[in-house]
């Protein structure tokens, strides 16, 4: 039996004292995180903020096999967070969906969450109407016709089911409590009503398509009510899809178990752990930017090289060329030489090895 089979479905519980040191472990990451962020300033907060949001909405794509630009992504976010962060690159519709959906779970994680919000971000998920080449109901919960919903693996004709979701008939009532509950202050932490949000809402599976990635936008937006701010400088996405197969194997063993789901709480829990010690890393890179900018003050930089030095200290994925250099600031190719061989001599930037044609460039080791 599945667990929504269950008589007891949905009284979920948990054996406290199993969860009462990881989730004080947790928190006071948390609190960690959010205190060294706050030393910073304005600008490294947001490419702190920027970088997290993007990774965030590349990586929940990911684990459901869907490979976003990663280009168009950050443009779409720093456009919608008011961020000039040069050469922004048109997104598509498919791309301005997913990020319109996260942005809004987390900058307004204070607004109840409502049916009509879940059906908007799940006609957002889905602009065109189509999963791929299937054509899907939008901004609305499945119905009959993609009954059963199961989630299988394995050659045609020997499928192996690792998961059914309540029949169609039974969604209204099941996301009624469930919206109803997550709506209702009780006296859950906040994080432990991430996680079992989580669980709990793909347990119920109510969309023929998305469901994972809503409900990682549902975590999000319950771990910034925990938080009590939009900011976000850690991606839960990001880690779950390190721990893919783990994040898997997990909801497949407490769909299959009994309402005591304290097994799930400390998967979760761990995950989120490393997720917030991950988040060192990023720090470290904005740290590293502002060491960086500290070190050039000095040094004659026009915008234009300013706003490709960003992009380079930002990751920018393709090597830096000349031509690349001009479409990035809207320059001519001229215009585009003579600023490199600028920062070749300033010692900013240091030219590759390949030469030619194929002549690009790098930052150079401060």
């Amino acid at each position: 039996m599945y667990i929504h089979q269950l008589h007891d479905w949905p009284d979920f519980r948990w054996a406290p004292e199993k969860l009462a040191e990881p989730l004080a472990v947790v928190r006071h990451r948390q609190g960690r995180l959010i205190g060294q962020m706050e030393s910073l300033g304005f600008d490294l907060r947001q490419s702190a903020i920027l970088k997290t949001l993007t990774t965030d909405v590349l990586k929940s794509s990911e684990i459901e096999g869907e490979k976003l630009d990663a280009e168009q992504v950050r443009s779409s976010v720093a456009r919608r967070l008011g961020m000039d962060i040069g050469g922004l690159k048109p997104a598509s519709r498919d791309v301005e969906g997913v990020v319109e959906m996260m942005l809004d779970a987390t900058g307004h994680y204070d607004q109840p969450l409502t049916d009509q919000r879940l059906f908007a971000w799940h006609a957002a998920l889905f602009p065109t109407g189509r999963s791929g080449f299937m054509k899907i109901t939008t901004g609305a919960w499945r119905n009959k016709s993609s009954e059963p919903m199961q989630v299988v693996s394995g050659p045609m004709g020997n499928e192996e089911v690792h998961f059914e979701a309540p029949s169609a008939d039974r969604l209204e009532g099941e996301m009624h409590s469930f919206l109803e509950w997550f709506e209702t202050h009780t006296a859950i932490d906040p994080v432990l009503k991430a996680g079992l949000a989580h669980f709990w809402f793909v347990t119920i599976h109510p969309f023929e398509d998305g469901n994972g990635r809503i409900a990682r936008a549902l975590t999000d937006l319950q771990l910034a009510r925990s938080e009590k701010s939009p900011q976000r400088f850690y991606s839960m996405s990001a880690q779950i899809m390190q721990e893919r197969k783990a994040y898997y194997d997990i909801l497949e063993r407490a769909s299959k178990g009994t309402m005591d789901v304290t097994p799930w709480m400390q998967w979760f829990l761990a995950c989120l752990g490393r997720a917030i010690d991950g988040a060192g890393a990023a720090l470290e890179g904005v740290l590293a930017k502002a060491r960086f900018w500290e070190r050039v003050k000095q040094l004659p930089l026009n915008e234009r090289q300013r706003s490709v030095i960003n992009r380079l200290r930002d990751g920018f994925e393709d090597k830096l060329t000349s031509s690349k250099y001009a479409k990035l600031t809207g320059c001519s190719q001229d215009t585009a030489h003579r600023d490199i061989q600028a920062l070749l001599d300033r010692g900013v930037l240091t030219q590759n090895p390949e030469g030619g044609r194929s002549t690009s460039y790098s930052l150079a080791a401060f």
